[in-house]
């Protein structure tokens, strides 16, 4: 099954917005199997942004990210990577989409709440950035059958 890695940023998590967050992907029907409130540090920040590091904004970004504590979180389902970034929305809250989490949230390119990986690679190496496998549940909810075919 799918997996993607979704992380609710420090403006999300000061604002109170987690369970917001976690619900919109709930009722999609996604399955949470790894989830925990980090205070991120510098190196793994660089290493999450590291596509980043030749951009004038590296520097700002790791900063900020590593300025309040984080949501950190795996989520599993069909096409879960692709779907999610619908539910999160354009980048810029003010060309999102209302009814998107940066739509309806966000501030500003730079205070946008949540980030969510692009591809089903990326999701891959960031989620084995953030989580090891033991910090990884396996179970299906008995909705399933309700849900897929």
């Amino acid at each position: 099954m799918e997996q993607t890695f979704i992380m609710v940023k420090p403006d999300g998590v000061q604002r109170g917005l987690i369970g917001e967050v976690i619900n919109r992907f709930e009722a999609k029907g996604f399955v949470l199997v790894g989830l925990k409130l980090i205070q991120v540090s510098k190196e793994l920040a660089e290493a999450h942004y590291d596509v980043h590091k030749e951009r004038p904004f590296f520097g700002s970004l790791v900063e900020f990210i590593c300025s309040s504590p984080v949501i950190a979180m795996v989520w599993q389902g069909k096409g879960v990577v692709a779907s999610a970034r619908l539910i999160i929305g354009a980048t810029d809250p003010l060309t999102a989409t209302p009814g998107t989490i940066r739509g309806d949230y966000g501030m500003s390119i730079e205070r946008n709440l949540i980030h969510g990986s692009d591809a089903i690679e990326t999701a891959q190496k960031e989620i084995s950035l953030w989580f090891n496998n033991k910090e990884l549940s396996s179970w299906e909810p008995t909705i399933t059958p309700w849900l897929y075919e």
